[in-house]
């Protein structure tokens, strides 16, 4: 199953995905242009390089990250321990204007850097303990378009969910879509322009 969605004006839409609660807005409206604030992240964010640890073997990641929230929102996963850099004005207009649109709060932000077709995330869930038991993540993507695949980890009679993210969206995932799904970016055969994507969470604990 594959969407692609349009809209003029930037309000969230429920997507019909069964065991799943996830919004969807075609744009929305920044402080700059979606590619003025592409470059800014770029060139501003002191990426990191960092490996994961799955099944007992570590992995480079294939792609940069960033952690940035409120002092002390520790952040973990596969083996990666993230100590929060402290928010910029930038983040802070973007969170404010996430928040306002999804009616959720957040003190964290995780900023994955694509820098090419080769870079990709691999499936997983977003559901770390200090996430809490039914973790809200809001993800606005900038820069060249990719496409997000969920595939539900009980149900193979379920097809696996595509969503075409260009520049200036935002999806929102909640209640039990990290419990029945896994989600991911795969790479492109064919080269394509960078992309950051933001990806706002509410940490629960120091």
């Amino acid at each position: 199953m594959t969407f692609d969605l349009f809209a003029n004006e930037p309000t969230l839409e429920r997507l019909n995905i069964e065991d799943a609660e996830i919004d969807f807005a075609q744009h929305v409206d920044l402080p700059r242009s979606a590619d003025d604030l592409l470059r800014e992240l770029v060139e501003e964010t002191p990426w990191r390089s960092e490996s994961v640890t799955i099944y007992g073997k570590k992995f480079l990641q294939p792609r940069l990250i960033a952690w940035y929230g409120d002092p002390r929102k520790k952040y973990s996963y596969s083996g990666v321990a993230l100590e929060p850099l402290p928010w910029t004005p930038t983040l802070l207009e973007v969170r404010e204007i996430v928040q306002n649109l999804s009616g959720e709060t957040f003190n964290s932000v995780l900023l994955n850097y694509y820098r090419d077709n080769n870079d990709s995330m691999g499936f997983h869930s977003d559901d770390e303990r200090e996430l809490g038991p039914t973790p809200t993540i809001a993800s606005l993507s900038l820069g060249a378009p990719r496409t997000f695949t969920l595939k539900h980890k009980t149900r193979p009679e379920l097809k696996p969910v595509r969503l075409n993210l260009p520049s200036g969206c935002l999806l929102v995932m909640k209640g039990t879509t990290q419990k029945f799904w896994k989600h991911g970016i795969d790479k492109l055969a064919k080269p394509c322009g960078p992309r950051v994507n933001l990806t706002f969470r509410r940490i629960f604990g120091e």
